[in-house]
């Protein structure tokens, strides 16, 4: 699957999102080594801090399929520049092997980078005691 067609894919979970309040609708889809697609969306909840990001929906999906490698993440909005995860995510995405994150807008606007590059001196498992 190439870069557009798994953004394709993110933008359709997208029309799912919830965001009553910010009206900001944002969505993901993974891609899994098994080559498997899991989506996410925004979910917000009126006590903001409880709402959930489309990356971090699509990551708890993938995972509690039993799935823990990654071959890209697409991530999509209606924004003026490709949408990047929030700080959050990105401590996520750390987490698990991903090859590329593709940053995406409704406008066709793309940006592929690596987790590391999204959150340079990551903090990960060696920074454990």
């Amino acid at each position: 699957m190439n870069d557009r067609e798994l953004v394709a894919r993110a933008a359709e979970f997208r029309s799912r999102a919830y965001a009553p309040y910010s009206g900001f609708a944002v969505g993901a889809a993974l891609l899994a080594r098994s080559g498997k697609i899991y989506g996410g969306v925004n979910v917000e909840n009126a006590s903001y801090s409880v709402g959930i990001c489309a990356e971090r929906a699509a990551i708890a999906a993938a995972v509690t399929a039993g799935e823990r490698e990654f071959e890209a993440l697409a991530v999509i909005a209606d924004s003026p520049a490709p949408c990047a995860p929030c700080g959050m995510c990105r401590q996520v995405l750390v987490e698990f092997p991903i090859a590329r994150v593709i940053l995406a807008n409704t406008a066709g606007d793309l940006r592929v980078l690596t987790p590391a590059e999204l959150l340079p001196h990551a903090f990960g498992a060696a920074a454990l005691p």
